[in-house]
C-alpha cells in the first residue's frame, strides 16, 4: 500500500519539475519562503528568487533580466510592463496588500504615534527610498498628510528597500522607522520596542501585484497556486491584507 501511495504521489506531480526565476520585492521574502515548500509539494516545481526594491527589479526586467515572474510591492510597475508588452497580458493581479507600521526598536520603549513624530525626540527616522520602493513612497505620503515631511526630512535616513530600512532600526542606527507590518510579525528575533499601525487613510493602498513575464508552464503554475486558498492563508498569516 505504501508503494502504491508513493507511485500515486509521483504521478500527481508534473512530468518535468522546473525552476521558476522570480523577481520579488524585498518585503515579501519571508512570505515567499513560507509559500515555496507548499508550492513545491503541490507541483514539484521550485523557485529561484531574486530580492530587491521594486524599482530596481523593474529596471532589471526592462533591461532584459531573465525572470519569469515579477512579484512587485506595487501595482504601477507590473501594469507598465503589461502595457508595454513586456509581460503577458491578462496575468496581472493583486496577491497581497501591504500595511505600513512605524516601529521604534528600543526595548521597553513607550507607545509611539503621531505625537512622538511631532515631538522630534529622536535623531534618525528610517524609510525605504520613496523613489524606488512603494513602502518608502507610502511613508512619505503619510508624513506629508501629517504635515511633517519638511520638518523631519533632515532626520530621515533612506534604505534602498524596506528590508534595509528595517535593518537600520533593528541595528540601532535609526531610533525608529517606517517598515512593513509583515516584517514585525515574522522577524525571528521577535523585535522589541513599540509600533504604530499607520492609518491607511494616510497613504495610497500598497497593492502588491504579480505579473507573468515569460509564458512558462511552471511560472503559470505558481500564478495559479498564489490564487488558491492555501497560499492566501499563508500570505495573510504573514501580516498582509488580501484583495477580494
Amino acid at each position: 500500500m505504501i508503494l502504491i501511495a508513493g507511485v500515486a504521489a509521483l504521478l500527481a506531480l508534473p512530468a518535468q519539475a522546473d525552476v521558476v526565476a522570480v523577481a520579488v520585492a524585498s518585503n515579501f521574502r519571508p512570505a515567499l519562503q513560507a509559500l515555496e515548500p507548499a508550492f513545491t509539494a503541490q507541483t514539484g516545481h521550485t523557485l529561484s528568487p531574486s530580492y530587491g526594491s521594486t524599482g530596481k527589479l523593474y529596471a532589471q526586467i526592462i533591461h532584459g533580466a531573465p525572470f519569469a515572474l515579477f512579484l512587485a510591492a506595487d501595482a504601477e510597475r507590473p501594469m507598465r510592463l503589461e502595457q508595454s508588452g513586456a509581460a503577458v497580458a491578462g496575468t496581472r493581479f493583486t496577491y497581497a496588500v501591504g500595511k505600513l507600521v512605524l516601529w521604534r526598536g528600543e526595548p521597553g520603549s513607550a507607545d509611539i504615534g503621531v505625537d512622538f513624530l511631532e515631538s522630534g525626540a529622536f535623531r534618525h527616522l528610517a524609510i525605504a527610498n520613496p523613489d524606488t520602493a512603494p513602502y518608502g513612497r507610502a511613508a512619505k505620503q503619510a508624513l506629508e498628510q501629517l504635515g511633517l515631511w519638511e520638518a523631519l526630512s533632515p532626520r530621515i535616513v533612506r534604505g534602498e528597500n524596506i528590508g534595509q530600512a528595517f535593518a537600520f532600526v533593528r541595528s540601532g542606527n535609526a531610533e525608529l522607522g517606517f517598515v512593513a507590518q509583515s516584517q514585525l510579525a515574522l522577524d525571528p528575533l521577535e523585535p522589541p520596542g513599540s509600533s504604530w499601525l499607520v492609518s491607511e487613510d494616510l497613504y495610497d493602498p500598497i497593492e502588491q501585484q504579480v505579473v507573468l513575464l515569460r509564458d512558462e508552464p511552471a511560472a503559470r503554475a505558481f500564478l495559479e497556486f498564489l490564487q488558491g486558498e492555501a497560499a492566501r492563508s499563508i500570505i495573510q498569516s504573514q501580516g498582509y491584507g488580501l484583495a477580494p
